[in-house]
């Protein structure tokens, strides 16, 4: 084994110790679908429980009590048996998240996105890196858990290139990418998954009328907070991470390894110069993009458009909110396809479907813990759990009187704590939302503004948990400048992320609340 990669020998510093505290408490709880599954259960023992109870609920506004239903009963069982299909294949996230997957396989595959990144790097001047790291880090979810082996090499790359330490883009680029991972520019595959899981969710109040929640239903928030997130994380590496990097003299170069050929061809596969083909493939592939909008607009914008609704407006609900997923999928298949021509990854349908096949193959976890999911969402619902929880909850936040901000921030902190232990931000959301996008609908909150409050809290702390598997892949990536690091050396340096993210996430997040800003298209803070 390299020096690079030999374990720091000596006593262990309060962070390390913190973090493996972490670890061990993480690892000790089962793996996603084992979680549901045992969820699943006790959620059927405790409904079986009330049932046999007679307990029932009335929900706020309407006249007839929610009776709660056991699992463990005639009509529990014959309605699992009849219905686990249903509850797999009809769970929303599938038929949002998996179209929009199979288009960003193309962009991804073909090239188009991490050609999209370098040119952004590389054409910017020295004093801009921290801040085009910063945007680039935030955006870069785009390519989903790619962002955390793509960015941040890339980015060491361009500072080292431009006279910087590449310590500091290494570490900046990943933060960027790890803390602000739940926000984006673009609508991506994670807002179509988060869309999913809270509509799924929404049933546990019969008779309650809700703006529907699609893929850009957090948009307006999430542009704002893209921004101003890529700005924070450039001001934290230029003003705070490089500085100190270079005051405690951490090598600029790598230190030599017995991988030091494979390192090069890393290297040289995450050149930040783009060819004359990229460029001009790049290129085109945005002329496409303007003229795809262009017919977008034609076909939207006359007042007999059929994708208005029957007002002839848009919002809060119409035909064209219901085809975003088909939009950004075909920008996505458009841009992607248009880059491969040219450049020549993509020549054929045959290309094509194997981008798309092994955009699924990534995904493949994802539609085996589905499964899970879906039952366990669906038995919720049903059994009428989520209801009296709602309610219940909702009386005793109003109790404390916690039913203004301080209640959503709250909920954040509780998020950004689970999120140390539990990484995957589908599994606690299908956790949270179950529980708390009724219990904040009874108090006057819109869904989609309880999911923009977990997004604040399901990122942050992600870069300082050893739960994150790439923080493996970064350590590796840190011991070939530094050999002696660890976890703790890593929380040290990710911990002035952390922090301002949260802080600035959080405000933005209030400055929606108090001006009643809508937080996309059609998606509101309050409901009525």
């Amino acid at each position: 084994m390299s020096t690079a990669t030999t374990q720091p020998s000596g006593p262990r510093g309060l962070g390390d110790r913190l973090l493996n505290g972490v670890e061990r408490l993480g690892n000790k709880l089962p793996e996603p679908f084992m979680l549901f599954l045992v969820l699943f259960l006790i959620t059927g023992l405790v409904s079986t429980g009330m049932a046999l109870a007679d307990v029932s609920v009335t929900v706020p506004g309407t006249d007839e009590p929610t009776v709660i239903k056991g699992l463990f009963t005639g009509e529990g069982m014959t309605w699992l048996t009849s219905s686990l299909g249903e509850n797999y294949v009809g769970f929303p996230p599938l038929k949002t998240v998996l179209p929009i997957l199979l288009a960003i396989g193309i962009a991804e595959h073909s090239g188009m996105l991490s050609a999209a990144v370098r040119k952004l790097f590389g054409s910017s001047p020295a004093w801009l890196l921290p801040y085009v790291v910063g945007l680039v880090g935030v955006v870069s979810s785009i390519m989903a858990d790619s962002a955390f082996v793509v960015v941040p090499p890339l980015a060491a790359l361009v500072f080292k290139a431009a006279g910087r330490h590449p310590v500091a883009g290494l570490l900046g680029g990943f933060a960027a990418a790890g803390a602000g991972y739940s926000t984006n520019l673009f609508p991506t595959s994670l807002d179509a998954l988060f869309a999913g899981i809270t509509t799924s969710v929404m049933g546990a109040l019969p008779g309650y009328e809700f703006d529907p929640v699609n893929p850009v239903s957090n948009w307006w928030f999430n542009i704002a907070s893209s921004i101003v997130l890529g700005i924070v994380a450039g001001f934290i590496i230029d003003r705070i991470l490089e500085p100190r990097i270079v005051r405690e003299g951490i090598p600029r170069d790598e230190i030599a390894t017995d991988s030091d050929a494979t390192d090069r061809a890393d290297a040289e596969q995450m050149r930040a110069e783009l060819d004359p083909k990229e460029n001009r493939g790049l290129l085109i592939a945005v002329l496409a993009a303007v003229v795809l909008t262009a017919v977008l607009l034609v076909a939207v914008l006359p007042s007999g458009s059929p994708w208005r609704n029957e007002e002839g407006g848009f919002l809060p609900k119409s035909p064209l909110l219901d085809s975003i997923v088909f939009i950004v999928f075909i920008y996505f298949v458009v841009v992607g396809a248009i880059y491969g021509w040219v450049v020549g990854t993509l020549r054929t349908t045959k290309d094509a479907v194997a981008m798309m096949t092994n955009a699924l193959k990534d995904m493949l976890p994802f539609l085996v813990l589905a499964f899970i999911l879906g039952q366990f969402i669906a038995l919720f619902n049903w059994s009428g759990i989520g209801s009296w929880i709602a309610v219940t909850g909702a009386a005793g936040l109003e109790s404390a009187n916690l039913t203004g901000f301080p209640a959503i921030v709250g909920f954040m902190l509780l998020a950004s704590f689970l999120n140390l232990f539990i990484i995957s931000g589908s599994s606690m959301w299908a956790i949270m939302a179950a529980v708390f996008v009724p219990m904040f609908a009874l108090i006057g909150y819109e869904p989609a503004f309880t999911q923009a409050a977990f997004r604040v809290g399901d990122s942050a702390t992600q870069v300082i948990t050893p739960m994150n598997p790439y923080m493996i892949v970064l350590l590796g990536m840190l011991r070939r400048y530094q050999p002696d690091a660890g976890f703790g050396t890593l929380m040290a340096r990710m911990l002035p992320f952390v922090v301002p993210f949260w802080i600035f996430w959080a405000a933005i997040l209030a400055v929606f609340f108090y001006l009643d800003i809508p937080l996309g298209p059609g998606n509101g803070i309050f409901i009525g």
